[in-house]
């Protein structure tokens, strides 16, 4: 299992109880809210409890996404985003002090809740939309990380 030295660090949580993206090519984006909670319920298995994802299918490699506020800061400074908030990637888990990347392929802890990192999470065209054009393009290899939740257990956001 990897060690995150340092701990990574959780600075937002978000869940939303449909799909504003997903399954919607071609279409309008959907207006379903995206909720900011201080702690979510991880179910080892199905996903964050109040969650979008919760119970999708059987071995959802989306059970939980990560994005990194590293990515988020240097998205703003990038495409001038003075006082954009990470809410738009629609992510569940906004973290700081670690390389997700790094997590594809691993088993990890975060607050004694073990999860494994299935993929990263594709940035889609969506992005230039929430953000401004150009931000599909800039997360190319930065969108953040899809894991699998392997223990229950409660995440909760850190001062």
């Amino acid at each position: 299992m990897t060690t995150l030295t340092p701990p990574l660090k959780i600075r937002h949580i978000y869940i939303s109880p449909g799909h504003n993206f997903f399954g919607h090519h071609g279409q309008p984006a959907g207006g379903n809210p995206t909720t900011e909670v201080s702690e979510v319920e991880c179910v080892a298995g199905r996903g964050l409890r109040g969650d979008r994802f919760f119970d999708f299918k059987e071995n959802y490699k989306g059970q939980i996404t990560f994005f990194a506020m590293e990515v988020h800061a240097a998205l703003c400074r990038e495409l001038r985003l003075a006082g954009s908030s990470p809410v738009g990637y629609r992510r569940n888990v906004i973290t700081e002090g670690a390389d997700l990347n790094s997590l594809v392929d691993a088993e990890f802890e975060i607050q004694g809740i073990r999860f494994r990192g299935m993929a990263e999470c594709s940035p889609c065209h969506w992005m230039d939309q929430a953000f401004a054009p150009g931000a599909e393009q800039f997360l190319k290899g930065r969108g953040g990380l899809r894991a699998a939740i392997l223990t229950d257990g409660f995440l909760r956001v850190e001062a």
